[in-house]
């Protein structure tokens, strides 16, 4: 079963890695299987059993360093969108390199999925996406705060904060997903979500 499978129905157990060499992805077949065992949904939290059964996968984005926005469609019955990916690799490339990156359609999936959590469909504000390895180094060199092997560096980790939602509560609600890691920043109003280990700090 798949990543985004697993979370939406709740089989998603910490245990379980999500570090992959490839994307993850979610197939047409994937998804008619999870329509129809939507039974199983009528456990899961509201918001989740509304992810469980969405045909559509929206997010919004504010970069807060270039003051670009996005709003988009990125996966549709089962399908990726490319055109919608890039525009996302664009808003959360490096805005000090302006480096893109592929990111991590997991970590999209975790990002809808935790939005529908704290029922809302507000938009995320970037506050770091993809890090280039010469802008994690740099960062690296002033904060103890920076990993030296950061997830940002493979698109597999954002920081953000979601507008109309308290920072606390977001992460409670990343916590409760057990999805991978989960970094607490309340003086700086943001929070880190990764789709490596299931870890908090």
């Amino acid at each position: 079963m798949s990543y985004v499978s697993r979370l939406l129905t709740g089989r998603y157990h910490s245990q379980d890695s999500l570090i992959s060499k490839t994307p993850v992805e979610v197939n047409r077949r994937d998804f008619l299987r999870l329509g129809a065992g939507i039974a199983g949904a009528l456990v899961l939290p509201p918001a989740l059993a509304k992810s469980a059964t969405a045909q559509e996968r929206n997010l919004r984005f504010s970069n807060t360093h270039t003051g670009e926005n996005l709003k988009t469609t990125y996966w549709v019955e089962g399908e990726y969108l490319d055109g919608s990916l890039q525009e996302i690799n664009s808003i959360l490339r490096d805005h000090r390199t302006n480096e893109a990156y592929s990111m991590d359609k997991g970590l999209l999936d975790l990002l809808f999925v935790l939005q529908s959590q704290v029922d809302s469909k507000d938009v995320f504000h970037i506050i770091s996406g993809y890090r280039s390895p010469a802008t994690n180094a740099m960062l690296n060199g002033k904060s103890k705060g920076v990993a030296k092997r950061s997830y940002h560096m493979r698109g597999m980790a954002i920081d953000v904060r979601l507008q109309g939602c308290e920072i606390k509560n977001l992460q409670r609600a990343a916590l409760a997903l057990k999805a991978g890691g989960v970094g607490y920043y309340p003086s700086s109003d943001f929070i880190h979500v990764d789709v490596g280990p299931v870890r908090s700090w």
